[in-house]
């Protein structure tokens, strides 16, 4: 396999720019983070133009490959939003064929250990996610629209699961609920309840509200603990201040349900500062003092 396949990766593992190769075979079963393909072959290249390139191939006449080649800066981003979640299967599992001053396994063992601050950043963008879909979920739910409630509260359920992986200690996998299964048997049997029970959808979803409620309100402080931190470092702020913050960047898409819900939790209050507009204010927003 490795030596039909080297011709490919070969030539761009001798490039300075390139810090790692490594491959993934599907093995015996059915494997989902390989995209039906036998082989994957990733290489990670420092400062390159092109964020992300895929070549596919065809070898020993019905087999299938695929070369990624990634710039470590898209790598970082996907760790670090979860975006690729295949990625962690690869890193983790896959076969160094090339490693320079052991950039792949430092890596990896950055990974397995998952410093706790990359931890807090991933559980507050876990968190955000939740809060926008229990929300928009529960609005769904309030306007009669039971269906398009229940595929946001799915969608709730599963980041809600991504925390807890998050905050045991683990990245979550492509098999989230197998994790879950065994860390947090709670939030298993919630989602069972919600795909499995014999009550009608609208009596599922609002014992799923209720729960849910719980389980976020006693995950709150660790799910805000990072976007806390920021706000802290500032008397008050501006959502545009924000949107422009390097580590606050990340949260723009679910920021402003976010930060709604944590007014209305009393972790944040409104501070109003006057226009040139009679009687319209600018809003921004201050983390309470004495929060936990």
């Amino acid at each position: 396999m490795e030596h039909i396949l080297r011709p490919i990766y070969q030539e761009r593992a001798s490039h300075p720019s390139t810090l790692g190769v490594l491959m993934v075979e599907k093995g015996l079963k059915a494997n989902i983070n390989t995209d039906t393909y036998d082989v994957i072959l990733l290489i990670i290249q420092k400062d390159i133009e092109q964020p992300w390139f895929v070549k596919h191939y065809t070898y020993d006449e019905n087999k299938k490959a695929a070369l990624h080649i990634v710039s470590e800066s898209q790598l970082k981003e996907w760790i670090l939003l979860g975006s690729n979640r295949k990625i962690f299967e690869w890193l983790l599992n896959g076969k160094v064929l090339f490693d320079r001053n052991e950039y792949m396994e430092n890596l990896k063992t950055e990974l397995r250990e998952f410093p706790f601050y990359g931890r807090k950043l991933k559980m507050g963008l876990e968190f955000a996610k939740l809060i926008r879909r229990y929300v928009d979920g529960k609005t769904f739910f309030e306007n009669n629209q039971s269906l398009d409630a229940f595929n946001h509260v799915v969608h709730s359920l599963h980041h809600l699961a991504r925390l807890a992986v998050i905050e045991n200690g683990f990245h979550p996998e492509v098999t989230v609920w197998q994790q879950v299964k065994q860390i947090e048997p709670e939030i298993f049997k919630l989602y069972e309840e919600l795909v499995n029970s014999l009550e009608s959808l609208d009596k599922r979803l609002e014992l799923l509200f209720l729960a849910s409620e719980f389980m976020i309100h006693s995950r709150t402080v660790i799910g805000i603990s990072h976007l806390i931190d920021i706000l802290s470092t500032k008397e008050y702020w501006s959502f545009q201040e924000m949107l422009e913050h390097s580590e606050l960047a990340p949260y723009s898409v679910d920021l402003e349900v976010l930060l709604e819900y944590l007014i209305d939790k009393n972790f944040l209050r409104v501070v109003s500062m006057e226009t040139k507009g009679l009687g319209v204010y600018h809003r921004y927003y201050k983390v309470k003092e004495k929060l936990f």
